[in-house]
């Protein structure tokens, strides 16, 4: 033995370093952005066209369902799924491409940071307001949009079992010939 990495190590170290380094600049990004949220809009929101910046607290989870539960279990509950998650991306960083790799990085920065937010005060801080949909934060943003592009990627012809082989793995078949 030489005690050096076998070639196939190096890759995997960098696919699961990928997805680390995206899941902790993602929740870098968004628990800054609540700070300086509940910092400058405690008495104001600022009006962008489309979206507003006006701060809220949801103490339930997605769309406030589950407020009336205890903090602890709502943490609890949120953080087991996040590290369910990142097993899953841990595992999976490998074999996965660098667009899977960044969106699951993604649903796991939006994941911890409002885990690391509510296990603060019981509750998450919102900042994104539509007047349409329910205020929001950029981890919401992360985590649904990485989720989504994970499910297309998953869902792409190539990845089903039903998709036509490429040319080249088809099985040789001869020529048909015009002999008697």
């Amino acid at each position: 033995m030489t005690g050096r990495p076998s070639k196939t190590a190096t890759p995997a170290r960098r696919s699961r370093a990928t997805v680390l380094l995206t899941a902790a600049t993602i929740a870098a990004i968004d628990l800054a952005a609540k700070a300086a949220s509940e910092a400058r809009l405690a008495d104001s929101s600022v009006d962008l066209g489309l979206i507003q910046l006006q701060l809220a607290y949801n103490s339930g989870v997605a769309f406030s369902m589950g407020d009336r539960l205890p903090v602890g279990v709502i943490v609890a509950i949120t953080a087991a799924i996040a590290v369910a998650i990142m097993v899953y991306a841990w595992r999976r960083a490998p074999h996965a491409g660098w667009v899977e790799r960044i969106a699951g990085g993604a649903v796991i920065g939006g994941a911890l940071a409002n885990v690391v937010d509510r296990a603060r005060d019981g509750r998450v801080t919102d900042y994104l307001h539509t007047g349409w949909w329910p205020t929001f934060n950029l981890a919401d943003t992360f985590l649904v949009t990485g989720f989504i592009v994970i499910a297309l990627l998953h869902a792409r012809a190539e990845r089903t079992t039903d998709a036509p082989q490429p040319v080249e793995d088809r099985p040789a078949t001869p020529a048909p010939t015009n002999e008697p």
